[in-house]
């Protein structure tokens, strides 16, 4: 996609809270987009993972953002007790003090993130639940910024169009990591690939990104035959030795079925795909989910732990459909393997 820069028209999912600077690199390295998901940063945060970026590769990549919807719980608005109560005896078992008393915000400011953004001036901002307003896409893109939305249905692709994007990603519901939904409940916009892709592409006049469930070259072929102009693989990548999964993870990617994964709300209060584990079972067993991001602040510091003594249980261990397909450890294999499945 010369529009992007791109020499191979393969992008890296931006893993929100699990990207790496190495992983990233690699992809752009190869001639693709890597993106750095930077949910929860702050603006100081976001200058220093460029600044680190820009030291490992001297080709395009994106920074990843998370657009308010408007139904985030404020601390103020939201009482965490029940959800804290249901998760108490995880925190027993592994020693810790669940989190007390809840913090000034939950996330940072997403003014303050997008101006770092636009200062840092990455060749793509791309954006997952919804689009910056206009003057901000009107302003990247007079910074020679690209921006590219994401969309899990034909009506959401129409709103990223209308909202100035350069281009559209189109997720498919069997994509790993949070459902990205905006118009609709993400339970009501539920579309798979093979029959989002090709209404995206015949709805909108921007080029098209098709993900979720690509993970080998016949994914790619596919995606092109539907008539998208690139993919992005994020559960691919997520498994090799470059990403920020940690061990655990990686293991339970290599042994996953297709059948293996689930949607919950139980580790963020947002629709997720993930493995289901032990974490999960036992939140939506007692049934008290607080709303995002409010239940990510009271598992964080529970899935921190779990993370440290390589307990994937009690982790969030986000895959997609496609993770059997998924063989390779080395970030240059899989791209490899993808880029096999490009026409043309």
């Amino acid at each position: 996609m010369a529009l992007l820069g791109l020499d191979v028209p393969i992008v890296l999912g931006p893993f929100g809270g699990m990207s790496s600077v190495a992983l990233t690199a690699a992809v752009s390295d190869a001639g693709g987009l890597g993106s750095y998901g930077l949910y929860g940063y702050s603006a100081e945060r976001i200058a220093e993972t460029a600044q680190h970026l820009r030291s490992a590769t001297d080709r395009p990549f994106a920074l990843n953002l998370w657009i308010p919807t408007g139904d985030e719980a404020e601390p103020d608005d939201v009482d965490p007790g029940p959800a804290l109560r249901a998760v108490a005896p995880l925190y027993d078992e592994l020693g810790i003090e669940a989190p007390a008393g809840t913090p000034d915000r939950f996330l940072p400011a997403i003014d303050e993130q997008l101006d770092a953004v636009l200062a840092a001036r990455p060749a793509v901002l791309s954006c997952v639940f919804g689009m910056p307003a206009a003057a901000v896409v009107a302003e990247a893109q007079a910074r020679g910024i690209r921006v590219v939305g994401a969309a899990t249905t034909p009506a959401e692709a129409v709103a990223v169009a209308a909202a100035g994007a350069d281009a559209v990603v189109a997720s498919g519901f069997e994509a790993g990591g949070h459902r990205v939904s905006f118009l609709q409940p993400a339970e009501r916009s539920l579309v798979g690939t093979l029959a989002l892709v090709p209404q995206v592409v015949d709805a909108v006049d921007i080029p098209v990104i098709a993900a979720g469930g690509i993970a080998d070259r016949r994914g790619v072929a596919a995606a092109f035959a539907l008539g998208a102009a690139g993919v992005q693989v994020g559960t691919a990548f997520l498994r090799t030795r470059q990403s920020a999964a940690s061990a655990a993870h990686r293991d339970a990617l290599a042994r996953l079925t297709a059948d293996g994964t689930v949607l919950t709300r139980a580790v963020t209060g947002r629709l997720a795909r993930g493995i289901r584990n032990r974490l999960i079972d036992h939140i939506e067993e007692v049934g008290a989910v607080a709303p995002f991001p409010a239940q990510s602040w009271v598992v964080g510091a529970l899935r921190a732990e779990a993370n440290r003594r390589g307990d994937g249980d009690l982790q969030s261990l986000w895959a997609g459909q496609a993770a059997a397909l998924a063989r390779f450890d080395d970030a240059a294999d899989v791209f490899a393997e993808l880029a096999a499945g490009v026409s043309g």
